[in-house]
């Protein structure tokens, strides 16, 4: 069977901790998926059904444009999460 899956969520969730160490922003697991959730919802979502469709994906995490993007998404979310924590 079939199913559609969103790339940039698997890009996004792989580059996360990198772009984080070097941010002072509570690493709760809370914490990163709001930033997680509020860096997708800046960057286009590239969705996939066929392992064909995954492998073209993955070539595009190839471009240095493709880098930056995530990494200014997930940095910017990382600052509106530390101005407004969600914590329990």
């Amino acid at each position: 069977m079939y199913t559609i899956k969103n790339y940039m969520e698997e890009a996004v969730g792989n580059m996360i901790d990198k772009v984080l160490e070097n941010i002072d922003v509570c690493k709760c697991p809370k914490c990163k998926l709001d930033i997680m959730a509020l860096a997708l919802n800046r960057l286009p979502p590239r969705y996939f059904v066929t392992k064909e469709g995954e492998l073209f994906e993955r070539l595009s995490e190839l471009q240095e444009q493709f880098t930056v993007d995530i990494t200014a998404a997930i940095a910017a979310a990382a600052f509106i999460v530390k101005s407004n924590p969600k914590h329990d």
